[in-house]
């Protein structure tokens, strides 16, 4: 039996407990040690992404294994682990191809004929698994191939960011766009994703990597982890003052926040033969496109789900990253909470003034 913050209906979670069945052959139960509260967590509790409910939400979480599968190889009990959503089954097309993060085999699921990970205790009642994780809960049950093992001299609480935020921002600094050292690296958005991917750019040698974001005090952080210029989103300039910095425009313009109108700015900031990169979970209806011109500037765009993750060889870099003082998880991380404090924890992401909040389990 396991205490879990369960979205019952659109708007917000209720503190429940849930009971999760014994590891399958593939499986792996994991103690929740921390887990980060995400924007994609809230496109779900408020309903702009549809999905199956009751449902446990979370996604960017670390823990210890407390059991395995008969059939598991890459880790075992007493493993410390941080989870990522990207489970790969490990040999269709994607998976071959060092396309990981595409796969979306059926495989690392439970299917209709077997029994659900998740139920309401005291009934038989499925409670959906969220993002192949639902992190908001004291114990996951999880396909091997949705974590890996970490050094055990990793902090618990700042491991759990690595799981998205790190992985998604860093992981399109390092994987979806390649950064040259001395190019020039636009981040639009300064969020946990947005500051991941600001510090990743510093660790490869970007030239000029300027942060863009409404608020002064998202600004300010992103200079403590990196960014050279900063730029107000909002001001009616924005675009003629990256092309002034840059002399001409940005190498990679990375929009990190998920909305119209900075993944439009993305595009503009862009030099010639620059590339923009969608990270953030934009509303179903957006779209995102280049124009005449733009294509004949051989300008380009892309998205790049987690950050085009390879999670099994990246996440431990990344902590490696952390651990020899190069990547920086103590500033991104705003606060930790309880599990009981989790709509509060939302309701200070959606006012937009702090980064990450992270929940702590006992």
């Amino acid at each position: 039996m396991a205490k879990a913050a369960i979205l019952e209906q659109v708007g917000s979670l209720t503190i429940g407990e849930v009971e999760l069945a014994e590891p399958g052959p593939h499986e792996v139960l994991i103690d929740t040690k921390a887990c980060g509260l995400c924007h994609s967590d809230l496109h779900f509790i408020d309903g702009a992404y549809p999905h199956p409910l009751p449902a446990i939400p979370g996604h960017e979480a670390a823990g210890v294994v407390r059991a395995v599968g008969s059939e598991v190889k890459t880790v075992k009990p007493g493993d410390h682990v941080v989870t990522c959503l990207s489970a790969f089954c490990g040999h269709c097309e994607f998976c071959v191809t060092g396309q990981m993060a595409l796969c979306v085999s059926k495989e690392v699921r439970r299917d209709q004929t077997q029994a659900p990970r998740i139920t309401r205790k005291g009934s038989d009642e499925t409670v959906a698994q969220m993002l192949n994780l639902s992190s908001f809960c004291e114990q996951m049950l999880i396909h091997e191939h949705a974590c890996v093992a970490i050094d055990k001299d990793m902090p618990l609480d700042r491991a759990a960011i690595i799981g998205c935020a790190v992985t998604t921002g860093a992981g399109a600094v390092f994987n979806a766009c390649s950064v040259v050292p001395g190019e020039a690296v636009a981040v639009i958005g300064c969020g946990g994703v947005g500051l991941a991917a600001i510090n990743a750019a510093r660790i490869t040698g970007a030239g000029k990597v300027i942060a863009i974001d409404p608020l002064p005090e998202k600004r300010a952080l992103a200079e403590s982890l990196g960014a050279t210029h900063t730029v107000d989103a909002m001001a009616d300039d924005a675009v003629e003052q990256v092309m002034k910095i840059t002399g001409g425009g940005v190498h990679h313009a990375i929009e990190a926040v998920g909305r119209q109108a900075s993944a439009d700015l993305a595009v503009k900031v862009l030099r010639r033969g620059g590339t923009a990169t969608i990270l953030g979970m934009m509303p179903l209806d957006c779209k995102v496109g280049l124009g005449a011109m733009d294509l004949l500037s051989g300008k380009k765009l892309q998205g790049a789900i987690m950050g085009m993750n390879h999670f099994p060889v990246d996440l431990p870099r990344l902590v490696d990253f952390y651990l020899r003082g190069l990547l920086d998880l103590d500033t991104i991380i705003a606060e930790r909470i309880p599990l009981e404090k989790i709509n509060e924890g939302f309701e200070k992401m959606k006012q937009g003034t702090s980064a990450r909040s992270v929940v702590v389990f006992d």
